[in-house]
């Protein structure tokens, strides 16, 4: 997927791009502020826009409206600017979300996900990492020219990992997610599914996908 920035700090446009590319978003951004933005923006594909307010001789506002006008990507504020007046005018102009600097990093990837899943739920059917594929649609997992379907609890614990790649993920916050999911698992439970899970990664040649670190959890990529 996609990820155009547009932000005039040079700071903080590198930090969302670093941020963006470790969760396997690829992305584009706008450098020059002498040039006209909309014009640069409609020669790029792009899935989504993150989109500041304040930037050099424009207003993000302005451009948010004429940039709906010509196409539906959807377009997430990440400005300084607080309050609720500028978070009505961002909802005017057509933005579909809205966080402010500093910005929590979750909370940004979280409504990235969201929106992509609202504005395009055909297009986010499918999360890839190191040419692994889950398929959110039909819960499987694809690897190569081989597939293996899930159970709803495999599933659901695949997805968590896909969506902290990298991470070290202990028991507890994988129970913590399930439980807050209505889909509890005890520990045992919870054991037992990995190791289902695994065994079917492994019947499409991925082995050791899932990885153990010792005495703190799991990690995949």
């Amino acid at each position: 997927m996609k990820i155009l920035i547009i932000e005039d700090d040079i700071k903080i446009r590198q930090e969302l791009k670093t941020l963006l590319e470790h969760n396997q978003y690829e992305i584009i951004m706008i450098e020059d502020f002498t040039k006209d933005i909309l014009e640069e923006i409609k020669k790029e594909e792009k899935d989504l826009i993150l989109l500041d307010i304040n930037l050099p001789n424009q207003n993000g506002f302005d451009i948010c409206k004429k940039i709906k006008e010509k196409e539906q990507v959807p377009i997430i504020f990440v400005t300084s600017c607080t309050g609720d007046e500028n978070e009505l005018k961002s909802i005017i102009s057509g933005g579909d979300d809205f966080i402010t600097k500093p910005y929590n990093k979750d909370i940004l990837l979280e409504k990235i996900k969201r929106t992509m899943r609202q504005k395009d739920p055909v297009q986010y059917k499918e999360i890839k990492l190191d040419g692994v594929t889950l398929d959110l649609h039909l819960s499987l997992v694809k690897y190569q020219d081989n597939s293996v379907e899930l159970t709803r609890n495999e599933f659901r614990i695949l997805y968590y990992f896909f969506t902290n790649p990298k991470k070290i993920i202990t028991k507890e916050e994988l129970l913590d997610y399930l439980w807050n999911e209505k889909y509890y698992l005890d520990d045992n439970i919870l054991t037992v599914n990995i190791n289902r899970l695994r065994k079917k990664l492994e019947e499409i040649g991925l082995e050791e996908f899932i990885k153990t670190i010792r005495k703190k959890g799991y990690r995949i990529g």
